[in-house]
C-alpha cells in the first residue's frame, strides 16, 4: 500500500519555499530602498452642480520613483478649499504604477456644499484672487505587506481661470 503522507509533506515544503522566494521582491517596501510615490491632484471636473448635491471627478497622478512596479490598493483623501472641506472619501481601485512611471486615475465624488454656500460665494466674489487648497490622505500600496504612504499638498487656484466668460 502506497502512503501519501511523504508526498504531501514534500509538496508542502516546496510551496513554502516557493512562497519565501516570492517574497523577496516585497523586501524593498520594508527597507530603506523604497521611495514614497508622489501623489498630485491634477484636475477637478464639475459633473453636476445642483443646490443640494454636487458631483465632481478628482483626477490624481501617482509618480513611482522606484525601480520596480508599485501595486496600489486604494486611496483615502480629504480636499479643502481655504478651510472648507470640499470632499472626503476613499477609493478601493486597484492598479499598478510601472517602475519609474506614472498612472493617472479618476475618483468620482459626491458632496453637499449647501452649509458652506455663503463662504464659497464669498470666495468667488473676487475671481482673480487665489484660493488656497489642501489635499491630505494616504495611498495604500503593496500586496501582502501593505504600506500606507501619507500625502499632503498645498497650493492655490484662481477661480477666474475656471469660470467661463
Amino acid at each position: 500500500m502506497f502512503s501519501q503522507a511523504p508526498t504531501i509533506r514534500i509538496l508542502s515544503l516546496l510551496m513554502f519555499f516557493g512562497l519565501l522566494c516570492g517574497l523577496g521582491g516585497c523586501s524593498t517596501w520594508t527597507t530603506g530602498d523604497f521611495k514614497d510615490p508622489d501623489v498630485r491632484l491634477v484636475k477637478v471636473d464639475v459633473i453636476k452642480a445642483k443646490l443640494l448635491e454636487q458631483h465632481f471627478v478628482l483626477r490624481f497622478r501617482i509618480d513611482n520613483p522606484n525601480s520596480m512596479s508599485l501595486p496600489v490598493r486604494g486611496l483615502d483623501y480629504r480636499v479643502h478649499l481655504n478651510e472648507v472641506k470640499l470632499a472626503e472619501g476613499q477609493t478601493d481601485t486597484w492598479f499598478t504604477v510601472p517602475a519609474h512611471g506614472h498612472h493617472v486615475f479618476d475618483v468620482p465624488v459626491r458632496t453637499n456644499l449647501w452649509r458652506h454656500l455663503r463662504q464659497i460665494v464669498k470666495l468667488l466674489e473676487q475671481p482673480e484672487e487665489p484660493i488656497r487648497y489642501r489635499l491630505e490622505g494616504q495611498v495604500k500600496t503593496g500586496l501582502l505587506f501593505g504600506r500606507n504612504v501619507h500625502m499632503s499638498r498645498n497650493g492655490e487656484i484662481i477661480p477666474g481661470d475656471f469660470i467661463p466668460e
